[in-house]
């Protein structure tokens, strides 16, 4: 008899969210129970799961008992307060907030690249930032088999990471072309920032705030994330993070240096074998991923694999996966299949 779990999603009505229980149930991830938290304001909505109607409760500590893994996305603050209150209980927490993905007793986890990291856990795993997740996917095979020594990563990054209000300002904005400039902006590039700019019809180089060493803490978690998921403090790794006109799906250009010198074809042969990722790259047939086709897709795709003019050792992909699904809930619902694969829960 296939054992079945008790399942808490928090943060419930968000977008990543609602791609948790999705996923929970096109993956038909054995649940025995689901419960569906959110804050007060969000309390009393209805969601269908597997064709039954649940009352979404606004959390309390209480929340969670009996609970076997719950899944968080809802704001790193709420993670800090509640997560300790869900361990305590005795759940799982499969986080998706920066809020532990840094702390060294917390794996950071994605499972086509570190799966065996969440034996690790002490009652929380971190989900990483959705663009280093896809990131790290497309690189792992040429780490495994050629060793990786540089990488260098310029993201464009879809509106809807920032929220349902950045796409409903990216949509307004949209529909006055000859006023965009003076389009009315109150979101991107931060809320908390004292100047926004529009969306539309524009490219706004900064996603959260700016640290003291001139890069956006957005740079530095795909920095510092990288090097925890591949266990290389040693790694080279430089990010710019851009916010483009896209609602969903974020695209990189990623340049790497390996350790050895393969062919183009081999890194593409790489790549191509690589679980949870698709190779799309036929350029003499405009073969290539956008952000457009990714929508709504599990694969990470990897295109535009060239060889670097000067450097034979240096390569050069573009990356393009959907940030809410294998960047967000996918990898969390992955994460949670992988515990109960490992029997660790």
């Amino acid at each position: 008899m296939v054992k079945s779990y008790n399942v808490a999603i928090m943060g419930a009505t968000g977008a990543v969210g609602q791609q948790m229980k999705e996923q929970l149930e096109k993956r038909n991830f054995p649940v025995k129970n689901i419960v569906f938290l959110a804050s007060s304001r969000s309390a009393g909505q209805e969601i269908t799961f597997k064709g039954k109607t649940y009352t979404v409760q606004e959390a309390v500590p209480e929340s969670f008992e009996n609970v076997d893994i719950a899944l968080f996305s809802a704001g790193g603050s709420i993670s800090e307060k509640f997560a300790p209150e869900a361990v305590k209980r005795g759940a799982v927490v499969i986080d998706n907030t920066s809020a532990f993905r840094m702390d060294k007793e917390v794996p950071l986890v994605v499972p086509e690249v570190n799966k065996e990291d969440i034996r690790l856990h002490k009652g929380i795993i971190a989900n990483p930032n959705c663009s280093t997740i896809q990131m790290v996917c497309a690189l792992q095979p040429l780490k495994e088999q050629y060793g990786l020594s540089k990488i260098v990563v310029s993201t464009y990054q879809a509106v809807s990471g920032a929220g349902v209000n950045a796409i409903n300002e990216l949509k307004s904005q949209s529909a006055d072309f000859d006023n965009a400039q003076n389009a009315e902006a109150s979101v991107l590039p931060v809320k908390s920032a004292d100047r926004h700019y529009p969306i539309a019809f524009n490219a706004i180089p900064q996603i959260d705030q700016f640290t003291d060493n001139g890069y956006t803490y957005e740079e530095m978690k795909m920095i510092n994330e990288t090097k925890k998921i591949m266990h290389d403090d040693t790694l080279s790794v430089a990010a710019t993070c851009v916010r483009l006109p896209v609602v969903t799906g974020h695209s990189e250009s990623v340049y790497v240096e390996l350790e050895g010198v393969p062919t183009v074809a081999e890194v593409k042969q790489s790549i191509a074998n690589a679980p949870g990722v698709e190779l799309m790259d036929d350029p003499s047939n405009q073969v290539y991923p956008m952000p457009l086709m990714a929508a709504g897709k599990d694969e990470v795709f990897v295109g535009r694999i060239r060889q670097d003019l000067d450097n034979p050792q240096g390569f050069h992909l573009w990356v393009v996966s959907d940030n809410l699904v294998k960047g967000a809930a996918l990898n969390s619902v992955q994460i949670a299949e992988a515990l109960v694969e490992e029997q660790i829960v």
